[in-house]
């Protein structure tokens, strides 16, 4: 299918995830990876996901257990510290809350801010020359975007070209410095 795991890249994530070798037999855990990825990269609600990935049920709680322990994130850390890009790229663009995330008042991790636009957030990202991700941080809306550029910038290799995007550099006359 479209969106299913390569054979090198299910060797390069397959280390990272948990191992229970007790009680119940696991579901294939590449098979429930790639209804993951399906999900992520259709924009599909979990429930439209094809019966071929299996039950919907699993991926979502999978990838809901997986996130609270912080798996995701060590993937994306030692994938990205295997990565060796020449040129890389930082930008850092808004992303407009959905209604039904605006509610949630109390919760103070959601990372929303109040904007001109109304309640956004940014998403900070290194990216490399293909456009594939380095780095991720996500910040309230209205945060500059200098606030997370150290932490997105420290595993910098030397000798590492960093070129800011056209809305990153440009003047207030619009024209480039």
């Amino acid at each position: 299918m479209r969106y299913e795991l390569a054979d090198h890249e299910w060797t390069a994530i397959k280390p990272m995830l948990p191992n229970k070798p007790r009680g119940v037999p696991r579901v294939n855990v590449r098979r429930v990876l790639n209804g993951i990825f399906w999900v992520l990269r259709s924009g599909a609600l979990w429930r439209d996901l094809p019966t071929a990935f299996g039950p919907y049920t699993t991926c979502y709680n999978r990838f809901v257990r997986w996130r609270r322990a912080g798996i995701w994130g060590r993937i994306i850390d030692a994938l990205a510290a295997a990565h060796d890009a020449a040129v890389q790229m930082i930008d850092a663009p808004l992303v407009r809350v959905h209604q039904h995330g605006a509610c949630i008042a109390r919760n103070q991790r959601q990372l929303m801010g109040r904007s001109r636009g109304g309640l956004t957030s940014k998403i900070h990202a290194v990216v490399d020359s293909n456009g594939l991700p380095v780095r991720l941080a996500l910040s309230p809306g209205e945060a500059h975007d200098v606030r997370l550029a150290g932490k997105l910038l420290s595993r910098l290799k030397s000798g590492s070209m960093l070129l800011p995007t056209v809305a990153m550099t440009r003047t207030g006359s619009g024209s480039l410095p």
